[in-house]
C-alpha cells in the first residue's frame, strides 16, 4: 500500500493510514529520500496518527528514514504516536533516539519551522 506524500511549502507530509509490509516501508523510505532532493524539502513529517501496532522494523525504519532526510538536508519529524504505541515501544526495549517526535501535525510543523528559522537561508 503506498503512503502518499504531500508537499507544503519546503516540507513533505508522509500519512501512513494502515499497517504497511516491510516493503512498503522501505518503498517510503526510497521515496522520501527521493523527493527530499527533487522538491529540496527542508522538513519531513512522518504521520503515524493511524497505527496502533509498531514492531522493530518499522521503529528501525523510522529511525532511518530520519537520518536519510537528515543526511539530505532536511529536518524529519514523526507525529501521532498512540499512547499504546509509545507505552509498547518502550516496553519492547525499542527507540526512537535521534529521532524528533510531535503530538499531532500543528505541533510537528511547529518544530520544523522553529528548525529552519534557526538554520536560516541554505
Amino acid at each position: 500500500m503506498p503512503v502518499p506524500i504531500l508537499k507544503q511549502g519546503e516540507v513533505l507530509i508522509a500519512s501512513i493510514q494502515a499497517a504497511l509490509t516491510d516493503h512498503d516501508l522501505l518503498q517510503l523510505k526510497d521515496e522520501l529520500a527521493d523527493k527530499i532532493g527533487r522538491f529540496r524539502s527542508r522538513g519531513v513529517i512522518i504521520d503515524v496518527t493511524a497505527l496502533d501496532v509498531m514492531d522493530s522494523f518499522a521503529t528501525r525504519t523510522l529511525r532511518g528514514i530520519a537520518a536519510t532526510a537528515r543526511l539530505r538536508g532536511a529536518q524529519a519529524v514523526v507525529v501521532g504516536i498512540q499512547p499504546d504505541v509509545a507505552i509498547a515501544i518502550v516496553q519492547l526495549g525499542l527507540t526512537l533516539q535521534g529521532v524528533a517526535t510531535a503530538l499531532d501535525l500543528e505541533e510537528g510543523f511547529e518544530m520544523l519551522r522553529r528548525s529552519m528559522v534557526k538554520e536560516g537561508p541554505q
